[in-house]
């Protein structure tokens, strides 16, 4: 049983709406948007120099 039903969305955002206020929630999306694109791209270069090494450490290695 799907335990979220769309009233409780609905709920969240009105309860969203009232603690933040309309004018603050389109800037506070926008910021936590940066802050996962940054995020994404940081997880990305940490795998491409991770494989870089294991390449470094290892010649022989099909990666």
């Amino acid at each position: 049983m799907n335990a979220l039903k769309p009233w409780h969305l609905v709920v969240l955002a009105v309860v969203f709406l009232v603690l933040f206020g309309a004018k603050r929630l389109p800037d506070s999306a926008r910021s936590l948007g940066r802050s996962l694109r940054i995020f994404k791209s940081e997880v990305q270069e940490l795998n491409k120099d991770d494989s870089d090494g294991d390449k470094k450490t290892n010649p022989n290695s099909d990666n």
